[in-house]
């Protein structure tokens, strides 16, 4: 299981006063409010070689939103060149701040890497991501061949999610494959 979730990315400075632009990656942006805390994790960086690791821990001062993005500031942050540097930086909480679930619901990132089985056993390939499509969203499985297949999470095509076993299995709808 995912120890800790990335919750946003800091995108750019915003205003004179430290205050930055963060893209928001957690399904409830709100939840910005309530965290007192988030570590800022530098991602490796596959253009420039840059190895990335770099971590800090922001204390959030105030949060608002504006046009799908969440305006930070944090402590001891208070001009434009100081936050600049967190530029890029991902935001990330522990599991234990995450957003309780409810039954029968999940963290993205706990399903991602499981094996995907057809009703009868047959291995399809493994989760590789998820993407939202407005009324549902999409599993991404990749297959071993390389090939990724795209199948709707509902009710229909997903049967079982069972992380503790590592596996999801999965109904194939006409025209799916």
């Amino acid at each position: 299981m995912t120890k800790r979730f990335r919750i946003g990315v800091i995108s750019s400075v915003h205003g004179i006063h430290g205050e930055c632009k963060v893209f928001v990656t957690s399904d409830s942006p709100e939840r910005f409010k309530k965290l007192k805390t988030v570590r800022a994790v530098r991602p490796q960086d596959p253009l420039s070689g840059a190895k990335g690791g770099e971590e800090t821990e922001l204390e959030l001062v105030s949060v608002r939103f504006f046009n799908n993005m969440a305006i930070c500031r944090f402590r001891g942050i208070d001009t434009p060149e100081e936050i600049r540097k967190y530029r890029g930086m991902e935001l990330w909480i522990d599991r234990s701040e995450a957003v309780p679930l409810e039954k029968d619901e999940f963290y993205i990132a706990d399903l991602i890497g499981l094996n995907v089985e057809t009703e009868d056993g047959t291995l399809l390939g493994t989760v590789a991501d998820f993407w939202p499509t407005g009324a549902n969203y999409v599993i991404t499985v990749r297959q071993k061949n390389g090939k990724e297949v795209l199948l709707p999470y509902i009710r229909d095509c997903v049967k079982d999610v069972l992380p503790e076993e590592g596996r999801i299995v999965v109904h194939l709808m006409e025209g799916l494959l």
